[in-house]
C-alpha cells in the first residue's frame, strides 16, 4: 500500500497533539473518503475501505456529515420518476 506524508505547520499539529498519531491517521482517512465520495469520485465501497469501516458503518459517518448517501445519477432518478 502507497505511504503518503503529510506536512503540517507546527502550531496545527500542537493543537491536535492530545490524538494519537494513530487517531489522526484515522481521522484522515474517514475525513478524506467522506470528501471523495461526496465529489463523487469514489463509491460507498471503495470509500468504506480508505476509511478502514464497514460500508454500512462508511454510510453513517457520511449522514454524520449531511452527506447525501443515495447513489443514483439524476437520469436514474428520472426514469424512477417515469415508472412511478
Amino acid at each position: 500500500m502507497p505511504t503518503l506524508t503529510i506536512e503540517l505547520p507546527d502550531a496545527v499539529y500542537s493543537a491536535l497533539i492530545q490524538h494519537s498519531p494513530a487517531d489522526l491517521t484515522r481521522q484522515l482517512r474517514l475525513a478524506l473518503a467522506c470528501q471523495w465520495y461526496a465529489q463523487g469520485e469514489i463509491s460507498q465501497g471503495k470509500g468504506a475501505e480508505i476509511a478502514g469501516l464497514s460500508r454500512a458503518e462508511f454510510i453513517d459517518e457520511c449522514a454524520k456529515r449531511y452527506i447525501p448517501v443515495g447513489q443514483y445519477s439524476p437520469d436514474e432518478v428520472l426514469e424512477e420518476l417515469r415508472r412511478a
